[in-house]
C-alpha cells in the first residue's frame, strides 16, 4: 500500500482567489457571504450567498474557451493551475499515463443551463449555442483539466450532493495507494449561484435569510457558496524523490449510506463514516486533534453530527476541537470539502485552528468545542474532514502532518 501526500493545492472562493488568500481569511475569522448579484434576486427570499466577487473571466480566458467553460470550469481550472504549478509537476511520458482527474461537483454546469432555460422558454428563441451539452456536462471540468496538463490517466467526475469533492478525493488516494497511479489531479468545485439555482434550494426550507450559524443555538439554516479547491495528491516516495514540498497526507478514508432517508441525516451513518476513516488510517481515537465539520447551520445538520463525534470519540470528543469554515464561506455544495481541506491543511501546517464564526449562544445538543468566533492556536498531528450528502451519502477524510 503506498503512501500519498499532498504536494499542490488551488483554490478560488468567497474568502480568496488563492490559497494563501483563504487562509488568512480564515485565520481571521472574516465573513464572505453577503447580498448576492445576479439577474432577477428580487423575486428571490434567499438573498444572500457566498458569492465570489471580483473575478473577471474575461481577463482569464479567451472568447472560445468562455463559449466551453461554465463558471464552475472556470473556477476549476483557475484552482487547478495554482496546485498544478505549486505541485511542480509535468505530466509527460509514463507519468502522463499515469496520472488522472478526479471531480467533485453536484449541479455542474447550472448557469449554463439557467440561461439557455431562459433563452428558450422566456425568450422565445428557438435555437441554442451548439456547445451548450459539452458546457453544462458535470465531466465538463474534469475533461479540461485533463486536456490542459495532459493527463492521460483515470478521469471522471463524482456527483453525491454535499460529499462530491470529499469522494472524488477519497478515489483519488485511493487509486494512488492501490499503485494503480502515481498522482492525481482532484477536489471540486461549485457554482449554483444563480436565480435557478437558489430558487430550487428556497424549495427545501433550509436557508437562512441572514447568516450562517452553525451549532449554535439561533442557528435558522444554511447558507450557499460557490468556488473550487483543487489539489495534487502524490505517491509519497515519487514526491520524496524529486524534492517537493508536501503540505500533508492522506492516511484514511471512508464513505457510507444512511439507507435511510433522502434528506434527513443519520446519526448510524455519519458515526461509521467517521470511524471507518480512522479503521482505514490505523488512527488511535486520541490522535485526532481537530475535525473540520459539516457544520451546515441546519439543526438537523449539527445535532446529528455532533452526536456521532460523542459516539465515536467518546470521552476524547471533550478534547477535540470542531469548526464549520461554512460560517465563513458558505455551503460550496458538490465543492465543499475540497474548500475546507485547506483549513485541516492550515491545522496541520501552521498549528491555527479556524473558527466557527456567527456563533451567538451554545446548544445542549452542539456541546462540543466548536472553536467560536475566534481561531485559535494548537498543534494538531491528526485531522479529519466530515461531509454528509442528501441521500445518506458519507465521506470522511483523515490527514496528518507527513
Amino acid at each position: 500500500m503506498n503512501r500519498v501526500v499532498i504536494t499542490g493545492a488551488g483554490t478560488i472562493n468567497p474568502l480568496g482567489q488563492s490559497v494563501p488568500e483563504t487562509q488568512e481569511a480564515m485565520r481571521e475569522g472574516r465573513c464572505g457571504i453577503g447580498a448576492l448579484e445576479f439577474r432577477d434576486v428580487e423575486r428571490l427570499a434567499i438573498r444572500i450567498g457566498g458569492q465570489v466577487k471580483g473575478f473577471e473571466p474575461d481577463s482569464v480566458f479567451n472568447r472560445q474557451q468562455l463559449a466551453l467553460y461554465d463558471r464552475f470550469t472556470q473556477f476549476t481550472l483557475l484552482a487547478a493551475r495554482q496546485a498544478v504549478t505549486q505541485s511542480g509537476l509535468q505530466f509527460i511520458g509514463e507519468l502522463a499515463d499515469r496520472s488522472g482527474v478526479i471531480l467533485g461537483t453536484s449541479g455542474g454546469g447550472l448557469l449554463t443551463q439557467d440561461e439557455n432555460y431562459r433563452a428558450v422558454y422566456e425568450d422565445g428563441k428557438n435555437r441554442v449555442h451548439p456547445f451548450v451539452v459539452p458546457k453544462l456536462m458535470n465531466n465538463a471540468a474534469a475533461s479540461h483539466v485533463s486536456m490542459e496538463f495532459n493527463v492521460k490517466g483515470p478521469s471522471f467526475t463524482v456527483a453525491t450532493a454535499c460529499a462530491s469533492s470529499n469522494h472524488a478525493m477519497g478515489q483519488a488516494f485511493m487509486m494512488i495507494r492501490s499503485g494503480l497511479c502515481t498522482a492525481m489531479i482532484t477536489g471540486g468545485s461549485e457554482s449554483m449561484l444563480c436565480f435557478g439555482g437558489v430558487k430550487a434550494w428556497e424549495g427545501l426550507r433550509v436557508m437562512s435569510k441572514d447568516a450562517c450559524r452553525p451549532f449554535s443555538a439561533t442557528r435558522n439554516g444554511m447558507v450557499q457558496g460557490e468556488g473550487a479547491g483543487v489539489f495534487v495528491f502524490e505517491e509519497y516516495e515519487h514526491a520524496r524523490a524529486r524534492g517537493a514540498e508536501i503540505l500533508g497526507e492522506v492516511i484514511g478514508f471512508a464513505m457510507t449510506s444512511d439507507a435511510a432517508d433522502i434528506v434527513m441525516p443519520s446519526r448510524q451513518g455519519a458515526s461509521r463514516a467517521i470511524s471507518g476513516a480512522l479503521k482505514d488510517g490505523r488512527i488511535a481515537r486520541d490522535r485526532v486533534g481537530y475535525i473540520n465539520a459539516h457544520g451546515t447551520g441546519t439543526a438537523a445538520n449539527d445535532k446529528t453530527e455532533c452526536a456521532a463525534v460523542a459516539d465515536v470519540f467518546g470521552t476524547h470528543a471533550d478534547d477535540l476541537m470542531i469548526s464549520s469554515t461554512k460560517s465563513m464561506h458558505g455551503h460550496l455544495i458538490g465543492g465543499t470539502g475540497a474548500v475546507e481541506l485547506l483549513a485541516c491543511l492550515m491545522a496541520l501546517n501552521e498549528g491555527v485552528i479556524a473558527p466557527t464564526i456567527g456563533y451567538e449562544e451554545p446548544d445542549p445538543e452542539c456541546a462540543l468545542d466548536v472553536v467560536p468566533n475566534t481561531a485559535r492556536e494548537a498543534e494538531v498531528d491528526v485531522v479529519l474532514s466530515n461531509a454528509f450528502a442528501f441521500g445518506g451519502l458519507n465521506a470522511v477524510l483523515a490527514l496528518s502532518r507527513a
